[in-house]
């Protein structure tokens, strides 16, 4: 039996541009690729062990040519828009109070800067959800194995009470080995709004 829903954020309730995004990134650095050392930093940024300013100084070293403006944008440049309905949804799942809901998130400061600019219903959001992980915030990042134990133990679970929705596979491969049940969303065709639909066989 579900006790428990622990929901990604980014292609499950806010979307997100990811290919747009790598290309519009690729276009202005003029590369081809992105380095092993930006893929290693972008990373770093997300589970918090970097500053935003030091972050913003190593693209800027790397990339001379740019303004710190540029590097902004062109990292919040995946995110999207939050629709309405997903938050009617999640409040709905937070009033009936039936399941322990969480967010299990890798977001990095930056990101969520924007959102609560851009999303007037930010925190109307946040607080639908008993517990709000961020990955730069608790220094954890999926799909590390450390993270999933991190919000198990953090919280009594047992991992069979637990479902977990993600639209990243590595993310969801990591938490299937724990046990946990889940989910592996396509953003592209199906919403997390249907989720009591899709996954009916749990409920």
């Amino acid at each position: 039996m579900i006790k428990t829903l622990i929901f990604d954020f980014g292609d499950v309730f806010i979307n997100l541009d990811k290919e747009g995004a790598m290309e519009n990134a690729l276009n202005l650095f003029e590369t081809e690729t992105l380095s092993e050392e930006i893929l290693a930093m972008n990373n770093l940024y997300e589970q918090g062990l970097l500053s935003t300013e030091e972050f913003i100084d190593f693209y800027l070293d790397n990339f001379p040519k740019l303004e710190k403006e540029d590097i902004i944008e062109a990292w919040n440049y995946i995110l999207l828009d939050f629709p309405k309905k997903r938050l009617d949804f999640i409040k709905k799942l937070s009033n009936n109070k039936a399941y322990k809901l969480i967010l299990l998130s890798n977001t990095n400061e930056l990101h969520i800067n924007w959102i609560k600019e851009n999303i007037s219903f930010y925190e109307e959001f946040k607080n639908c959800f008993d517990v709000f992980y961020l990955s730069h915030e608790i220094q954890l990042r999926k799909p590390e194995p450390n993270i999933f134990e991190f919000v198990l133990k953090e919280n009594n679970l047992k991992v069979k009470e637990c479902l977990f929705i993600d639209d990243t596979k590595e993310n969801i491969d990591t938490a299937s080995e724990l046990g946990i049940h889940t989910w592996n969303n396509n953003p592209k065709i199906e919403d997390i709004t249907d989720l009591f639909t899709i996954k009916k066989d749990l409920f």
